[in-house]
């Protein structure tokens, strides 16, 4: 193993990510993807189960105002149309389950869980920390 696979990366400095190698990696990590932001947008939230098809021919706007207040959206953005999934106490995502660090959804994740790392702050690279006891 690489060094810096020991230490584990910051997710705040770029700078420590490191290059994904394949989903081999997930298995010792710690799920540090899952408290960074999660973006979604109106499919996701469909395939998510939290709206349904004819919900989403509503305003998006007032679609966020009813998840927002149900605790399943942090912030909505009007001018592009993405919700951010809110975040536990912990700073991990909404769906992530606290003890077993493995995502509750994850038939149904949202694409920007499906696209990781290849899409995000450092398309490629992934802010791995491996789990206590993997060192």
């Amino acid at each position: 193993m690489i060094k810096h696979l020991l230490v584990g990366a910051d997710p705040e400095r770029l700078e420590t990510w490191i290059k994904f190698p394949g989903n081999s990696l997930c298995r010792d990590c710690r799920a540090t993807c899952c408290s960074l932001p999660v973006e979604v947008r109106i499919k996701d939230l469909i395939r998510l189960g939290v709206i349904d098809e004819f919900e989403a021919g509503e305003p998006p706007k007032q679609i966020a105002k009813r998840l927002m207040k149900e605790g399943i959206v942090g912030h909505f953005n009007q001018k592009s149309g993405i919700f951010t999934l809110q975040h536990h106490s912990s700073g991990d995502c909404l769906y992530l389950d606290q003890k077993s660090r493995l995502c509750t959804v994850y038939a149904n994740r949202p694409d920007t869980c499906r696209n990781h790392p290849q899409i995000g702050p450092k398309p490629g690279y992934c802010a791995f920390q491996p789990k206590p006891g993997h060192r």
